[in-house]
């Protein structure tokens, strides 16, 4: 099969590094740098040139706010059969979104990271594949994702979703609790003394990351306000930040994709 991954950050090399030795592979990166260390791949900077490559599938792993902007790029460049498919945390408008293009799809999400995750060993790591679109598609990922020793778990967009408002909301909301009691100290707990002095401000750099990260996806998340909201009531102030005003009433009468 050919296929074309789009981005290659973290996700974007991980699957160029797991498929390109089973598959006809390419990569699209706007940033030259990116690819240094890819290998065994093909690697595209302008869309013009995945015209001759002809994929069958597409795997869009850029960053989830820019993932239908990419989409739209990429597709008058893809044969009518390729099929579509992203790897998003949150799924939001992405069922209308590919019926709209007539296209082919199909959507996952592997709910790991190569940052944190042991790639050497997913057991206990988890992936979801939308039960919803190609089922040529969906084979794939169920059958790619078994192989790496995943539990894999089939829903619809919007069952996903939902799960990710919980799964997500209140991880969101630990990390403000848990950055409120820190104290800085000379042993935080490591077994390392050398490592000490670097272990508060690696754990502000984490708490900054997944800050970060949560608020991208749960501001595009329709069910996170809900979640948030039936938490004990000194967390429901969270709502009322900036990142969620306005939105909430929005939500409710379902203005908000």
């Amino acid at each position: 099969m050919k296929i074309l991954i789009l981005g290659a950050g973290k996700m974007g090399s991980f699957f160029v590094d797991l498929l390109s030795f089973d598959h006809e592979c390419a990569v699209y990166e706007v940033d030259p740098k990116r690819m240094r260390f890819l290998y065994n791949t093909q690697r595209f900077t302008s869309m013009d040139e995945i015209d001759a490559f002809r994929p069958n599938l597409v795997i869009n792993c850029v960053t989830l706010k820019y993932t239908l902007q990419v989409f739209d790029e990429v597709i008058p460049h893809l044969p009518e059969d390729c099929i579509l498919s992203d790897i998003s945390s949150v799924k939001t408008g992405f069922r209308e979104y590919y019926e709209k293009t007539g296209r082919h799809y199909c959507s996952t999400h592997p709910m790991f990271g190569p940052t944190f995750a042991n790639l050497g060993a997913l057991s206990s790591e988890n992936a979801i594949v939308i039960n919803e679109g190609d089922y040529l598609g969906r084979v794939f990922f169920l059958d790619l994702y078994r192989r790496l020793g995943l539990n894999v778990h089939e829903y619809s967009f919007e069952e996903h979703d939902e799960a990710m408002a919980y799964s997500l909301s209140v991880p969101f909301v630990s990390t403000f609790v848990f950055s409120a009691v820190m104290k800085r100290q000379d042993a935080p707990g490591t077994r390392s003394p050398s490592a000490a002095p670097h272990t508060i401000p690696m754990t502000i750099r984490r708490i900054r990351l997944v800050s970060e990260y949560f608020r991208t996806i749960l501001r595009r998340n329709p069910f996170s306000v809900f979640i948030l909201l039936s938490l004990p009531r000194p967390c429901r102030n969270i709502p009322h930040l900036p990142l969620f005003q306005g939105r909430a009433a929005e939500w409710r009468n379902n203005t908000v994709v």
